[in-house]
């Protein structure tokens, strides 16, 4: 096993995404810092704080000087952050000293690093929101088709009273809904500024700090926090958070589809699902067991986040590392788990042969609670709920049906029609409101 599958070219197509890998490669970290850097100088040229030619100068210069990572490893291995060995190699490749002096003028490392960060980050709370907008999509379409589809809920893993299979998937997505407007009201504590200098105060730039700081949120699209934040992980905290309970909904939904599809209840298929080395009958939901255990390892990796949230005083060198080792898994591992959700929705069909069989097994005892309300309008409730457990009771023993064991004890009523007939309660309005609901996207949601 590689240490990190994702990265693997033998299982990154299993638990990989190449659209969120690369914007935490190497390349597109170097890139974001020197767009932070160049972007820096120009705001601070325009404002005075370094002459103005330097400024447009080393802005230019960001985007045109080409800087090999792996140039930078040795004196990162010693320096603990790439940023020295990135603003000596950006000013070598300057070939201009008298402007590459005012590089990285009164910001510190951490500032480059998260406020590079964010930039990536929003880059992929775009990809986020757009594939949520696409799971959902598809999650509304089933559970408009199979909003009256009546099948066996089920709880504790017992079948409990009927619902709809639109009303199953509607529980898989209303989360996500939750979810994608989460993400929208995540973005200001994420993806903004950082420029606080070496300890926070600003010093380097004397009175006109917080004007740069506020200008290189306008020039860089992120959000000026006012404030420094180089200790304040609240924000990290948060997102790890937001990925939990992404997660774990699509979690959800894969182990409900591991149940839904295993041998004696196929009562969902899914096509192009696994096969073994060995058994050819055997259809294994593989799609909804890497689910799972993405999910089991992003809350995992969201403890971690959060737990490394503790900064001690200024800056905390081992609390940051602990970020850079866990950030990126779990937002791959994210990703993966929103694409394949989708792609799973789309593989996804429902048996009503299969569900019929098991709404009516076990001699209607799914049934057991609509006779007794339905009992309960001429006796005492307590006496309706014993006379049906009792017939519980003789239905497990002999067989006979409910239907037909009331009929008997309670003559003067058809029970075997008036239970089938006794509902799906809200369960087909739900499963509408849900799809309706998801069809409007974060974009038209947040509209005027």
């Amino acid at each position: 096993m590689p240490a990190s599958p994702a990265d693997s070219p033998l299982y990154t197509r299993l638990f990989g995404d190449d659209e969120t890998a690369r914007l935490f490669s190497d390349s597109a970290e170097v890139r974001a810092m020197l767009l932070v850097e160049g972007a820096l100088a120009k705001v601070q040229g325009e404002m005075g704080v370094i002459p103005a030619e330097s400024g447009a100068f080393l802005h230019r210069a960001a985007f045109e000087v080409q800087i090999d990572p792996s140039a930078l490893a040795a004196e990162t291995a010693v320096n603990g952050v790439p940023v020295p060995a990135l603003v000596a190699a950006f000013r070598t490749a300057c070939n201009a000293p008298e402007h590459a002096a005012f590089a990285h003028w009164g910001a510190t490392s951490q500032d480059i690093m998260d406020t590079a960060l964010a930039l990536r980050l929003k880059r992929l709370f775009e990809l986020w929101e757009t594939r949520l907008d696409g799971l959902l999509a598809a999650l509304a379409a089933l559970a408009k088709a199979h909003a009256a589809l009546p099948m066996a809920a089920r709880t504790y893993g017992q079948v409990a009273t009927p619902t709809s299979f639109g009303a199953v998937v509607a529980g898989w997505g209303w989360p996500l809904i939750s979810q994608r407007d989460a993400l929208y009201n995540l973005r200001p504590a994420v993806l903004r500024v950082s420029l606080s200098g070496a300890a926070g105060t600003l010093s380097a730039m004397g009175e006109a700090g917080p004007q740069v700081r506020a200008g290189l949120a306008r020039a860089l699209g992120l959000d000026d926090p006012g404030h420094s934040w180089h200790s304040d992980r609240s924000g990290i905290g948060t997102l790890a958070g937001w990925m939990a309970v992404t997660a774990a909904a699509l979690g959800k939904l894969g182990d409900d589809l591991i149940l839904l599809t295993q041998s004696g209840l196929s009562e969902v298929l899914i096509s192009g699902s696994g096969g073994s080395s060995t058994m050819p009958q055997k259809q294994n939901p593989v799609g909804p067991s890497v689910l799972v255990a993405l999910a089991r390892q992003v809350t995992g990796l969201a403890a971690t986040l959060q737990g490394a949230g503790i900064h001690r005083q200024q800056r905390d060198g081992a609390a940051w590392f602990t970020e850079w080792l866990t950030l990126p898994q779990a937002a791959i591992s994210t990703s993966r788990a929103l694409v394949l959700s989708q792609d799973l929705a789309g593989r996804l069909t429902a048996d009503p042969a299969a569900m019929a069989r098991h709404l009516n097994a076990d001699g209607g005892l799914i049934h057991a609670e609509a006779l007794t309300f339905a009992l309960a309008q001429t006796l005492p409730r307590p006496e309706a709920q014993a006379a049906v457990k009792r017939l519980c009771r003789e239905v497990t023993q002999t067989g006979t049906p409910l239907a037909t064991l009331a009929a008997r004890d309670f003559p003067g009523t058809d029970w075997a029609a008036r239970l089938a007939s006794s509902g799906l309660g809200q369960a087909p309005a739900e499963a509408r409101a849900f799809a309706a609901a998801a069809l409007q996207s974060s974009a038209a949601k947040r509209a005027p």
